[in-house]
């Protein structure tokens, strides 16, 4: 027997959005193996790469996130994904008029998930994709004749100068024809100097954009049941399609990336704040419930949900650090380029002392080889993004946020049993001890690619790098104690006094 959300996309369309991102992947991947019986999903993709967009469809069907699904369905399930040509930067979305004319004909479900997620992109391009591609997307909406629902998919840090935030919208310091108006009429450079006036207590023009798009919806709430759904830093699978599954380099799964090659050996984080994480599954789950539960209820006022973890079982790295390591050695990397050791520092100032130790010396160095031998260098520009944008990002590393998410918890607690289970969005079932373990073998295997059958070689080699990390720490220091004995003119004996001072005091960064 189907659930009543399966029953509901029976025999529907769906128009996504931002198919092709972390995101919209793992939704299409959920439909297909939890909705089969879908007419079909349009899915907006533009030509990139000189790539046209059936190429770059075939290339997303062979995401490793469709291995659960093919168990049980086969290729031609694929045939339910129709791509469509356009772009939400383009006017009418780039969609050609036959395209135009079919969507709004067919469309029963519209799923809003592209956005520009650059924290560093200035404010032409964050109000072109994140504002006015709503807009684009919404006025799509109100000539479909057949829209049950629509589902935007907004960022819970959209208000992230609270500390504290409920499931509301709230006021906007500027309108959003205003802030068109400037990007239509100002140069490049005045709205550069005017961003920090129009952005007042916003960390950038992100959650700015994404503010102002969330009232662009409200507009419409009474043509059309609109949902909200602000999800906080979506990190890999909790349950499906399997855990720990990722594509994303954001958040945890990023550093665990780096720290797991051995060249990712701090990271500023601070062990006792709360962090509100969210699998992305839980996402996915929440959003295709709240295309059911919008489009099956008379709703006439935008419903806004945090899909968020901080309130409802929050994180601290406190319950996880002590174990990191260990994880990163049960499932090491053959591709490892040094022993994986990483340690959490509280505060951006020691962690950028230790860095100059730690990632940016050993940098140059590897690099060095790197260009002798023939190879692409890398480490010093990887090192020299992170340094750069630590200041920017120094906000949402050490602010701890409260989402109040109750819309969110009573409508998990609501479902029928059947979608409580197919549809599970309620994670304070989860144990982020245990979500880790799953998270660092997911990064191994989706990230680094590298398959479990390479598991034992990989932990030969950790073991050589154990014994070559050892040794070559024994050097340093004892090199740097007789260079300080040397230089202090004091007896050769006492080198290693100055070695092993060296290195506990190195050991304090």
């Amino acid at each position: 027997m189907a659930s009543e959300v399966q029953n509901f996309y029976k025999n529907k369309y769906i128009f996504l959005t931002g198919g092709t991102g972390f995101l919209g992947v793992a939704i299409i991947e959920k439909i297909l193996r939890s909705a089969p019986e879908v007419a079909g999903i349009y899915l907006l993709m533009r030509p990139k790469k000189g790539k046209v967009i059936e190429e770059r469809l075939k290339e997303l069907t062979k995401n490793p996130v469709f291995e659960q699904l093919l168990q049980t369905q086969s290729d031609d399930i694929f045939k339910k994904l129709i791509p469509v040509s356009g772009d939400v930067g383009e006017n009418f979305l780039g969609l050609s008029p036959a395209d135009q004319a079919t969507v709004v004909e067919n469309t029963n479900v519209v799923i809003h998930s592209a956005a520009t997620l650059d924290f560093q992109a200035t404010l032409r391009p964050t109000v072109n994709i994140n504002l006015l591609g709503t807009k684009r997307v919404l006025e799509l909406c109100t000539r479909m004749r057949n829209l049950k629902s629509m589902v935007h998919i907004s960022s819970a840090y959209v208000n992230s100068y609270l500390t504290e935030a409920e499931e509301k919208l709230y006021p906007c310091t500027e309108t959003a024809q205003k802030v068109v108006d400037l990007v239509d009429t100002l140069s490049d450079a005045a709205l550069d100097d005017l961003l920090p006036k129009l952005l007042k207590d916003h960390p950038n023009a992100y959650t700015f954009t994404k503010q102002l798009a969330e009232h662009e919806v409200n507009k419409h709430a009474a043509q059309f049941p609109c949902a909200i759904i602000r999800p906080s830093m979506i990190t890999g699978a909790w349950k499906e399609p399997t855990p720990g599954w990722t594509i994303s380099k954001n958040g945890p799964q990023g550093f665990l990336m780096g720290a797991s090659k051995g060249v990712i050996r701090r990271l500023p984080v601070g062990v006792d704040l709360v962090y509100d994480y969210i699998p992305v599954d839980a996402v996915v789950n929440q959003t295709l419930v709240l295309g059911w539960y919008m489009g099956t209820n008379s709703f006439r006022e935008v419903k806004v949900f945090h899909c968020t973890s901080s309130t409802s079982n929050p994180f601290k790295w406190n319950s996880v650090v002590d174990h990191v390591n260990d994880h990163l050695h049960k499932y090491p990397l053959k591709s490892a380029i040094w022993y994986p050791r990483l340690k959490f520092v509280s505060s951006l100032w020691v962690y950028k002392l230790a860095s100059i130790f730690v990632h940016i010396l050993p940098a140059l160095v590897l690099d060095l080889l790197l260009r002798v031998t023939g190879g692409r260098p890398m480490l010093m520009r990887l090192h020299t993004n992170v340094w750069e944008s630590l200041n920017r990002l120094e906000k949402f590393i050490f602010t701890e946020w409260k989402y109040h998410n109750p819309a969110t918890q009573q409508l998990a607690q609501s479902l029928p049993e059947k979608d409580k289970q197919l549809f599970n969005f309620n994670v304070a079932q989860l144990q982020w001890p245990e979500y880790f373990v799953q998270l660092t073998q997911g990064v191994r295997r989706y990230l680094n690619n590298e398959h479990p059958k390479s598991l034992d070689a990989a932990r030969r080699k950790d073991k050589v790098l154990f014994v070559v990390d050892l040794v070559f720490q024994v050097l340093i220091f004892a090199l740097l104690g007789w260079l300080l004995a040397t230089v202090f003119g004091t007896s050769s004996s006492l080198f290693w006094v100055y070695a092993i001072g060296s290195y506990l005091l190195f050991s304090l960064l």
